[in-house]
């Protein structure tokens, strides 16, 4: 069994995306910008939005924080998003989620400009993700790619199964797996709290995909020997072994599946640190033009 390092991947592409940046100031170029919207005051939106920033700092990318509180209204937060899409020195930006109950997400996400749409959310991006275009893939499923092309794991007729099939992860990396490429051309199905015979099928696969947000979901007798994991689950469960009272669990019961497992991602330190990395080029991305040229 080999543990995936998503925080050694994620640092060795910070380093990459820092050298280019470097490379792109040594040009008399703009330097990437990226910025973020954070309603209310979420601790798990908080860290996250932190996690961002520090990161733009360690790769040099300029980085902006756009705050509202929890009654701010849906017009007062689309007119914000309308001035991001016009604001030119800014290369890409997203709208922290969840968002308060007034605001409906999806309006927000579709009045966000593609061509600065780092998170990849908006129709625009995932019809282009669907038919093979280029486009800003959401940053889990980016990740996730990105960890199997680095540890060199084979995907193509491979049998992968998905669980869950949310917008955010599920949906979009069952499509990515599939696509004709290097790193697709699998076998792939997607089970959900409505399919059948779920642990049978779970137990054909060779590479699982477990993003349900059901702490400890997937046990060893779901698992065939030598099967690749991804657990993308991060659910905050009480703990007495931790000074928060707190900590995060996966999808996946790794003390059990692990020993059975080709490789596999903790939790944490596994896909979440891609998670951050992918924005990042994302950001470089649009900074560059490469994906709306």
């Amino acid at each position: 069994m080999e543990l995936i390092d998503g925080k050694k991947i994620s640092l060795e592409i910070k380093a990459e995306i820092a050298i280019e940046v470097e490379n792109i100031k040594k040009a008399g170029g703009k330097v990437p910008h990226l910025a973020a919207i954070l309603v209310g005051h979420d601790g798990g939106s908080e860290t996250y939005v932190a996690n961002k920033v520090k990161s733009c700092e360690e790769v040099g990318f300029k980085s902006s924080l756009i705050r509202f509180e929890d009654n701010v209204t849906e017009k007062e937060l689309l007119a914000k998003v309308h001035e991001l899409n016009n604001d030119n020195d800014i290369d890409g930006f997203i709208v922290q989620l969840p968002l308060p109950k007034q605001i409906n997400e999806q309006a927000v996400i579709e009045a966000i400009d593609s061509s600065k749409d780092v998170d990849g959310f908006h129709p625009v991006n995932v019809g282009r993700t669907v038919i093979g275009l280029p486009s800003f893939i959401s940053a889990t499923p980016f990740g996730i790619i990105e960890l199997l092309k680095r540890y060199k794991i084979e995907i193509s007729g491979k049998h992968c199964v998905v669980l869950g099939r949310s917008n955010i992860v599920g949906r979009p990396i069952s499509i990515l797996l599939s696509q004709k490429g290097s790193y697709g051309d699998a076998t792939v199905t997607v089970l959900h709290s409505r399919s059948k015979n779920l642990e049978q099928i779970c137990a054909s696969a060779d590479i699982i995909i477990a993003a349900l947000g059901q702490p400890e979901f997937v046990k060893a007798n779901m698992v065939k020997q030598g099967a690749v994991v991804i657990d993308v689950g991060t659910t905050r469960v009480k703990s007495e072994l931790t000074k928060s009272g707190f900590k995060l669990t996966g999808d996946v019961k790794f003390d059990e599946v692990a020993p059975k497992c080709s490789f596999i991602t903790p939790v944490p330190g596994g896909v979440g640190p891609m998670t951050i990395v992918s924005l990042l080029r994302n950001t470089l991305l649009a900074a560059k033009k490469e994906i709306y040229k």
